[in-house]
């Protein structure tokens, strides 16, 4: 991402959402980290998986502390939404249905900014994919948002309070982002490479970088 602050140096300066979303694996340490982060003012957490075992889901979400429950939101298993009283649940494609009668948060993912306004309609907030390639994405021919189509959304007035920028976010990036007008970002790799799963058993690292970043937001 180049630098877009010229965009709107005069303009206030203003808050971002902040939502980390879960490793697409699981881990032992799993429930008691993301319990850290919540304590620390975490207020929004998504969990999406590659594995879609529900045993794995409904074990995770039971080790987490209820009260935090409301600040959760899953990307499947839409049915733990009520079972487990979630705070919403999120949509990673169109070709994926909102469950007939559903009434709760709903979000989604959007990787077109020509389509960017009208899902937005559709949603309580829309994740905005690809302002940078993520690492554990395996193909490479999936666009990645240049600093000119960025700028031009931001031009149009498309982004703003509902819309979140995702897709390999460093802490690097957040002012940028909000200049650019964003209203969240989504954070993944960048704060999970902080805890080594393999063999470290210290949390703090993982925790100071999560104050850095809500710091920054």
């Amino acid at each position: 991402m180049g630098n877009n602050l010229y965009l709107c140096n005069t303009k206030q300066s203003k808050s971002m959402k902040l939502v980390i979303m879960t490793k697409s694996t699981f881990f032992v340490e799993e429930d008691k980290i993301i319990s850290l982060l919540f304590e620390e003012g975490l207020d929004s957490l998504h969990i999406s998986k590659a594995d879609n075992s529900p045993l794995y889901w409904e074990r995770l979400l039971s080790l987490l502390p209820s009260e935090y429950h409301r600040k959760v939101t899953v990307h499947q298993h839409f049915d733990m939404k009520n079972e487990f009283s979630l705070g919403g649940i999120h949509l990673d494609d169109s070709s994926v249905a909102v469950p007939r009668g559903y009434r709760g948060t709903l979000s989604r993912t959007c990787d077109d900014v020509m389509q960017l306004k009208a899902i937005t309609k559709q949603s309580d907030y829309v994740f905005l994919k690809n302002i940078h390639q993520p690492r554990e994405q395996s193909s490479h021919d999936e666009h990645v948002l240049s600093d000119l189509e960025l700028d031009e959304a931001y031009r149009q007035g498309l982004l703003g309070r509902r819309v979140y920028a995702m897709g390999g976010v460093t802490i690097d990036d957040l002012p940028i982002l909000r200049e650019l007008d964003f209203g969240g970002v989504v954070i993944r790799n960048d704060l999970w490479d902080k805890f080594c799963i393999h063999n470290e058993q210290d949390f703090k690292p993982i925790i100071d970088y999560f104050r850095k970043l809500r710091a920054l937001c």
